[in-house]
């Protein structure tokens, strides 16, 4: 049987054909898809974990527990998951263990434009690379059986394009191995100094069992065409290869990025009479290149170290002309740049903390659009849960009477994900940062997932849900208040007092996402002409269903919830949901 299916969906696919049993993950684009196609399968236990550490962890234990685990993750989830990442690699498995993550070269959801490939040659763990939906299904189902037959952890490599891109997929029935018992053995997973020395050694004999594998495994393999030119390339820049030149070239495809086949390389180096090397992001596969001797090819000379590439820009920088057929008029659309939703409960506490002038320490998340304009209210963003660190580091740097004038905000899922320890930290340090906890009840940015504070599994189930006031009394913050975003006189009230304490406090905004199906949209309001002076106040708070039409300012009816947030600001009482 043949599906459409996205990168991701084929990921999830594979693993339910593997007999995967145990699968985790934090939501984070572009891989979220994965987790949620697999839930969709009542064969897997899966799960939203609080973070990728966590996640990854689970999948560990499950591994060891004798069943086979997938662990799923975008490239900055990585670094959280990076601990027991590397000691895992020295413990190895028991049933397989694959941990798929999906780089985002271009940055189209992301802080930063990391390669991954990096972790497996730290990590010493074998890494596989799909260039199709295709390939994601094969070798996830692979993944599980190098993972077996190494003893290894193995990573499964995506990108945006790869994740989220469609083709036809082959689909099978589900496998179902045979559970493995639980094995008392210290010696290999018990990573105490005296065994992991030992543990060392497994690994680098590991390594050169891996490598010979990678120079005699299909899915490292050559496609003569001619000798002219030849390329040597993985994952999605093969695609975009093929589209530029079909056939007119040779290619050396590597569905194995670490370790390299060092043979086929040199072998196919051999063959051409002009080499390139095709790579997204990093010179990985040209520095491996180095390191075996060969340096009679091109790579980052002409092509670029940041950002996506394209089957046009693949051409170009080989031929110097451009693909045809390529429409350049994409080139000229208007910028859309990224806005909070009409109704968005942030809105209200970016206008308030850019009316009193606070700076603001910010975080991942659908909030993180605070920093833009009309709000700009937002001074930093570095990666999940650093907004409550960096606010007790300003303090320390600056002192208790700058700490006043400055607020961190987090979001529910970010502050369960690593906002807590850093809370903690504040405590525990008597510092005096005023922490704003964004409870949207739920995972917002990611497209609506379920966390430890929405009361709901990943399948939708009931469950336990974390109440924050208590948790944040727990830690030892005594000051901790809960208030409505959408009433600003209140919420300005409250954070004056707030960030004038001597002490730490908690303001907890609570509010649900504008989005949720539980919300009920109310009428949209309308602007009097009469009432209205142009004053622009309501411009102030960026909700895109006010416009501005140079003489007058106007709601659009299909935009807006009837969230009144314009209204409750309008000095004029010019915003309503009355008729003129």
């Amino acid at each position: 049987m043949k599906k459409l299916m996205i990168g991701n969906e084929a990921v999830a696919r594979g693993a339910y054909e593997a007999g995967v049993r145990v699968a985790t993950a934090y939501p984070g684009t572009p891989s979220t898809e994965i987790t949620e196609f697999i839930s969709k399968y009542d064969e897997i236990y899966s799960e939203w974990s609080p973070n990728e550490k966590v996640a990854l962890e689970v999948a560990i234990g499950a591994s060891f527990g004798g069943v086979r685990a997938i662990c799923a993750m975008k490239h900055v989830g990585m670094n959280v998951a990076a601990d027991p990442l590397f000691t895992c690699s020295y413990t190895g498995v028991n049933a397989g263990l694959v941990i798929v993550v999906a780089d985002d070269p271009g940055m189209h959801s992301s802080q930063n434009e990391q390669d991954s490939r990096h972790y497996a040659k730290a990590a010493k763990i074998p890494m596989l690379e799909p260039s199709d939906s295709q390939e994601c299904l094969d070798f996830i189902k692979l993944g599980f059986e190098l993972s077996e037959t190494f003893d290894t952890p193995v990573i499964v490599r995506l990108t945006t394009r790869v994740s989220h891109s469609q083709s036809i997929v082959e689909i099978n029935d589900r496998s179902e191995p045979e559970e493995k018992p639980f094995v008392d053995n210290m010696a290999k997973y018990v990573m105490m100094p005296a065994m992991a020395r030992k543990r060392h050694i497994v690994v680098e004999q590991r390594q050169l069992k891996v490598h010979e594998y990678s120079d005699i495994t299909d899915i490292n393999k050559e496609i003569i065409n001619n000798d002219e030119i030849g390329i040597i390339t993985s994952g999605i820049a093969y695609q975009y290869c093929k589209e530029a030149f079909k056939d007119s070239v040779s290619y050396l495809k590597l569905g194995m990025v670490y370790p390299l086949p060092k043979e086929k390389i040199c072998a196919f180096a051999s063959k051409v009479k002009k080499l390139y090397v095709v790579e997204e992001l990093d010179p990985f596969i040209e520095e491996a290149m180095h390191v075996m001797g060969i340096y009679s090819h091109i790579g980052k000379t002409v092509f670029p170290i940041c950002g996506e590439f394209s089957a046009s820009l693949v051409k170009s920088k080989i031929t110097g002309q451009e693909l045809e057929g390529t429409d350049q008029r994409v080139t000229s659309l208007p910028v859309r740049p990224p806005v909070l939703c009409p109704g968005c409960p942030h809105r209200g506490v970016y206008y308030v903390l850019k009316k009193l002038k606070l700076k603001v320490t910010g975080d991942i998340g659908c909030y993180t659009l605070g920093a833009l304009a009309p709000l700009e209210s937002m001074d930093t963003c570095v990666c999940m849960g650093a907004s409550v660190s960096m606010a007790h580091g300003v303090e320390k740097a600056k002192g208790k009477e700058f700490a006043k004038k400055l607020v961190a905000v987090i979001g529910d899922s970010t502050f369960a994900h690593s906002g807590i320890t850093g809370l903690v930290d504040i405590a525990y340090n008597k510092g005096i940062s005023t922490i704003l906890i964004l409870d949207n009840s739920i995972t917002g940015m990611t497209g609506h997932q379920e966390n430890p504070t929405t009361g709901k599994t990943i399948k939708n189930e009931q469950t336990v849900n974390i109440d924050l006031e208590k948790l944040c009394h727990a830690i030892g913050i005594k000051r901790v208040r809960t208030c409505d975003p959408y009433d600003t006189k209140q919420f300005e009230t409250i954070v004056r007092e707030e960030t004038a304490a001597d002490e730490p406090s908690v303001i907890i905004a609570k509010r649900p996402c504008a989005l949720l199906k539980s919300i009920i949209i109310r009428d949209p309001f309308k602007i009097s002409k009469e009432k209205c002076k142009y004053c622009k106040v309501c411009l102030k708070i960026g909700c895109p269903s006010i416009v501005d039409k140079g003489d007058g300012v106007v709601i659009n009816p299909a935009l807006c919830i009837g969230c009144g947030l314009c209204a409750s600001l309008c000095p004029f009482k010019a915003i309503s949901q009355e008729d003129e």
